[in-house]
């Protein structure tokens, strides 16, 4: 294949770079850097918007037609792409079964709260889904994914919640990552003052006395809808000034994790505001 280089050693400042970027999220924050793994992954990457600082590819995805096209395309956009070893390309892999495929991308501009809601259509109510300290990275890229399919306007991630570009958040958005409008580090009274200056109204998932079940609520109003913390729920300072929902439930289940939560509240949504 043209232009493609080899590299053989872990020594190699890119191989080290890499590494570092893959490995400790803080190094990857300061460098403005992340990575997407995996063919179908790195395709929905090549194909946004999103810039590709290099690429890293083994004999064995070259081998496939999909991989074969992929690292081509993206030579004829002068990208730079090295071919590693499967040894070398294990101890940069972040997953457990690697496809010979890694992509070091620069972190997109976050949006402020100011920017957020800026390319929505005027005629759409919006609905924004806030995760207020959602620790698992897992339901963090799982919200992003079904907030993306389900329509929703963009994803509010309070402080104390997952980092958007760690591998595993980035692998469970399954490429919704590079769609749906999020603003990140964002603060309570930030929030609480944004909903107010655009008039959306808060409400919050809760258990308690004064909640509604969320077939009952009003979904096609302007609405911010919380989802806290998978051990602690929503902060008190949210509750406060939110309206409750929570979602019934008929069998013995203490309670319903966090992503599911939200899928079912953003697909009530989704029904209220197109199939009512």
């Amino acid at each position: 294949m043209k232009n493609i280089q080899s590299i053989t050693s872990a020594a190699n400042p890119l191989i080290r770079l890499t590494h570092a970027i893959v490995h400790t999220q803080r190094r990857a924050a300061k460098e403005g850097l992340f990575t997407v793994e995996g063919l179908r992954l790195a395709e929905m990457a090549a194909a946004s918007d999103g810039k590709i600082r290099h690429v890293l590819v083994t004999e064995q995805v070259l081998r496939g037609e999909r991989g074969h096209a992929l690292a081509d395309s993206m030579l004829e956009r002068d990208l730079p792409v090295y071919l590693v070893t499967e040894k070398l390309f294990s101890t940069l892999s972040d997953t457990d079964s690697p496809q010979g495929i890694l992509l070091v991308m620069e972190r997109g501009k976050v949006h402020s709260l100011d920017t957020l809601l800026s390319g929505r259509r005027a005629d759409e109510a919006p609905l924004l889904i806030a995760l207020d300290r959602v620790q698992d990275p897992g339901n963090v890229g799982t919200i992003l994914r079904t907030a993306d399919a389900a329509g929703a306007s963009a994803v509010i991630l309070l402080c104390g919640s997952a980092d958007v570009y760690s591998g595993k958040v980035v692998r469970a958005t399954m490429g919704s990552l590079f769609h749906i409008p999020f603003a990140a580090g964002i603060s309570t009274e930030e929030l609480i003052r944004f909903a107010g200056d655009e008039e959306i109204d808060l409400l919050a998932a809760a258990c308690d006395a004064n909640a509604k079940p969320h077939f009952s609520a009003d979904l096609c109003r302007p609405a911010v809808i919380v989802f806290g913390n998978e051990a602690n729920g929503a902060s008190e300072e949210l509750l406060r000034v939110s309206e409750h929902i929570y979602i019934p439930m008929r069998g013995r289940a203490e309670s319903l994790n966090v992503a599911t939560a939200a899928t079912a509240v953003l697909y009530e949504a989704l029904r209220q505001r197109l199939y009512t």
